[in-house]
Order: structure tokens, then C-alpha cells, then sequence
């Protein structure tokens, strides 16, 4: 087996491999000769038809199956002994000449870079800090008080905060355009969910009223044929209905899930909840600015095929979440993401074999059972990782991810940045 290789633009690599014709005459006579014993061909009791027979008959598809399988075993051998590290799957070129006995073929694929890395002594990392104050419990329960809100149909006119449900056509120069009617929709007023003036226009509004009014697109709007323009709505209100929250008795802290129904226990249990997800949010916070910094600290070129392969997982993912509704976004509307995880991924690995970080057995079992601890049978939640390898690397890739972040905080400029919980939370910065 001979091996060349030529380098193309930025990560691109062109490698040819002739294989050795004699190894894969052999193999194909060996094939041909063994299929004899059993072959059924017009005109030749079985197990005595001729090698030469057969070889006009099957050649081509015992050479075709002989060829693809010494590809397969010769590729890794060579990319090893070249010293290269593929990043994705290749290209192949077969180039066979049967009369020549020229049997090879050009594998094209892209290389993982080479990395030096740059530690992070420079960076400056903001690390987000916060106390849950009992003003954030209070916050808190009210909230859960909303999202238990009863909503009662009244007649009169529509105030803020109340539900409206109505039927509605938007116009633009007269034509009507996607998106703009609907015969059965509820809006909140306030919740600012539609554009702007759009609500305001139905406070006082009342059941059986129609209103009519003109309001502008903004410049920013997301679908870029309506930025800017002038809209025409007719809407006809169908119904009005005002919110009532239940009180915070022991009836509504028992179906929060707080058996005693006592107020203390369920400012409590709130108050764990809410340093739980404090916790988690500020890791994430956390996390993402260290694998910024990271990145920006090693610019690397990355293999294209990674990131389009990345691009085009996430899009497989996000039509799964949407029940596998056709999406009005291409892969390509993922790249700057999958961008982001691919240098993050490589960088991340670079840093484990740079500084031989490693998880211990022991810490997985640790995060599997605290993962277990809330559940009423915790032993089949372990046992449920364990029984499989993929989620348990899954546990252990995460584990690896945070020891990387914990590293690299140890080199880095760290500063506490004071947040309350909310602002934390709902934006999580």
C-alpha cells in the first residue's frame, strides 16, 4: 500500500492510497472459488460450475465488495501512518483499472487543527453573585399565584391585565398578509405580546364591540416584509374576562406540592426551590463566560464538515421538540451556534489531554445519586444511567465539563458581579 498526501485549502486534505493489486486478485480468485462449491448456474449441475464462468457473471461484484472492503480496513491504517486526524466522514474517489491492475482511490476530508493552547491569565471573567431575600420569596409565591390565575368572563369594558378574545384582520394597503387574521385569538393586555399600540387599543373594548385602528410595524420586526409598515387592523371583540388569583391557603400550598399546608414549610420549600435553580443558572452563567473567554483567547480554524454536521444535529433536534412540524428554518440557521459548539468542544479537549483532567468513578456515582435524591425510588434512577452507556457518558462528559471550567477559572481574572435572583434568571447574565 502506498500513501500521498496533498494538502489543500485551510484544513482540506486530499489522500490516495494505491492498494496492492496482487492482495486484491488474490482475495476475489479466494471469493469466486469458494462461491463455486455452492453456485447454481443454467446449464452446470451445482457445485460444478466454472471459476471462469462465474468470474464473467459475478466479476464486477465480487471486485466491487472486495475493493469497498479493503477501503474500509486500509483507511485508518493510512490516515495513521500519515499522522492525520479526520475530522468527519470522507470523501471517497475510486480509481480502478482493471487492465492495468490499478486498483486505488483519494480519500478527501478536513483535519482536526492543531491547537496551542493559550491559558487565560488575561481574561477577565465575571462570576454573577446573589442572595435570595425574603422580598424574592414573596415575588415568587405571587407568581405561582398567577400561574393558577382563573380567568372570569365579565361584561364590560377591558381593562390592563385582562384577557381579551376577539377575531382580527390586518391590511396593508388594503391587502390582507400572512400572519395578520385570525378568527379565535386571546391576548393579555400588558403582556405586550403583540406589536406595539396593539393592546392599548383594546382597553375599554367591550363584548360584541369592533374597533378599528392603524398602527406601524416596527423597523426591527422579525419578518423583514413587514418591518417599518403602516397596518390597518378590524378587530371584533368576542369576550372579556378578568383574572382571579387564588388566596394562599393551605388548600393552594398542598397542591404546590407541601403536604402540611403550612405557610412556613411552603415559604421553605419555595426558598430551596429558588436557590436550586440560583445555583444552576449561575454555573451556566458561569460556564458560557469561561468558554468565551476560551475562545477568544484561541482563535482556531475549524473544519467546515464538523460545523455542518453540528448544524444540521441541532435542526434534527429542534424538529423532534416540535413533534417534527415542518420548520421554516434551515440548517443553516444554526451555523453560528454550531460554530460556537464546535470550537468549544475542541478547545474543551484540548484542555483535558494539555492537563490530563480526568473524572473519577467515584464522582459519577456522587452526581448520579445526587440526581437520584429527589426521586421516591432512587435506586432505580441510578440504576437506570448504569444500564446504559451512553447516558452515564453523558454524566461523565458533563462531570469532565465542569472540571475544564474549574481549571480554567483557577487562571483567570475572576470578579464577583452582584445580581438579584430575578435579574439572573430571566436573563440569564
Amino acid at each position: 500500500m502506498q500513501v500521498s498526501v496533498q494538502a489543500g485549502e485551510g484544513l482540506k486534505r486530499e489522500m490516495r492510497v494505491d492498494l496492492l493489486a496482487d492482495d486484491i486478485e488474490a482475495e476475489i480468485d479466494k471469493r469466486l472459488q469458494r462461491f463455486a462449491r455452492s453456485a447454481r448456474v443454467p446449464g452446470f449441475r451445482p457445485g460444478k460450475v466454472p471459476v471462469r464462468v462465474l468470474r464473467q457473471q459475478y466479476g464486477d461484484q465480487v471486485r466491487s465488495e472486495v475493493f469497498g472492503e479493503m477501503v474500509q480496513s486500509t483507511f485508518p491504517t493510512a490516515v495513521e501512518q500519515e499522522d492525520l486526524k479526520p475530522a468527519g466522514m470522507p470523501s471517497i474517489e475510486p480509481d480502478i483499472d482493471q487492465k492495468a491492475r490499478r486498483y486505488a482511490y483519494t480519500a478527501s476530508f478536513e483535519v482536526f487543527p492543531a491547537v496551542e493552547l493559550k491559558p487565560l491569565a488575561d481574561a477577565k471573567i465575571k462570576r454573577p453573585v446573589a442572595e435570595i431575600a425574603d422580598t424574592d420569596v414573596d415575588q415568587m409565591i405571587e407568581r405561582l399565584r398567577q400561574q393558577r390565575c382563573e380567568w372570569i368572563e365579565v361584561e364590560r369594558g377591558a381593562r390592563k391585565g385582562d384577557q381579551v378574545g376577539m377575531a382580527f384582520k390586518g391590511t396593508i394597503d388594503g391587502e390582507a398578509f400572512d400572519g395578520g387574521t385570525a378568527e379565535d385569538y386571546t391576548v393579555e393586555i400588558g403582556a405586550d405580546r403583540m406589536i406595539a399600540g396593539f393592546e392599548d387599543e383594546l382597553i375599554g373594548a367591550a363584548p360584541a364591540q369592533a374597533r378599528e385602528f392603524d398602527l406601524q410595524f416596527p423597523e426591527d420586526y422579525h419578518a423583514k416584509h413587514l418591518a417599518g409598515k403602516q397596518v390597518h387592523f378590524e378587530v371584533k371583540v368576542h369576550k372579556v374576562a378578568e383574572p382571579k388569583l387564588p388566596e394562599v391557603d393551605a388548600d393552594f400550598i398542598k397542591s404546590m406540592g407541601v403536604a402540611s399546608g403550612e405557610m412556613a414549610d411552603f415559604r421553605t420549600d419555595v426558598r430551596e426551590t429558588m436557590e436550586r435553580e440560583l445555583r444552576e443558572r449561575v454555573d451556566e452563567t458561569v460556564k458560557s463566560r469561561v468558554f468565551d473567554a476560551l475562545i477568544e483567547a484561541n482563535p482556531t480554524e475549524l473544519p467546515q464538515s464538523l460545523i455542518d454536521q453540528e448544524a444540521r444535529a441541532m435542526q434534527e433536534s429542534f424538529s423532534k421538540s416540535t413533534n417534527n412540524q415542518p420548520l421554516p428554518f434551515p440548517a443553516s440557521f444554526f451555523l453560528e451556534t454550531a460554530r460556537r459548539r464546535v470550537a468549544t468542544g475542541l478547545l474543551i479537549n484540548e484542555v483535558v489531554k494539555h492537563h490530563a483532567l480526568s473524572v473519577s468513578d467515584d464522582a459519577v456515582r456522587t452526581k448520579l445519586e445526587a440526581l437520584a435524591a429527589g426521586y421516591e425510588q432512587p435506586q432505580e434512577v441510578i440504576n437506570y444511567y448504569l444500564a446504559d452507556k451512553e447516558r452515564l457518558s453523558q454524566i461523565r462528559a458533563s462531570l469532565l465539563e465542569g472540571t475544564v471550567v474549574a481549571h480554567l477559572l483557577e487562571e483567570a481574572q475572576v470578579e464577583d458581579e452582584p445580581k438579584t435572583f430575578f435579574e439572573l434568571t430571566e436573563t440569564g447574565q
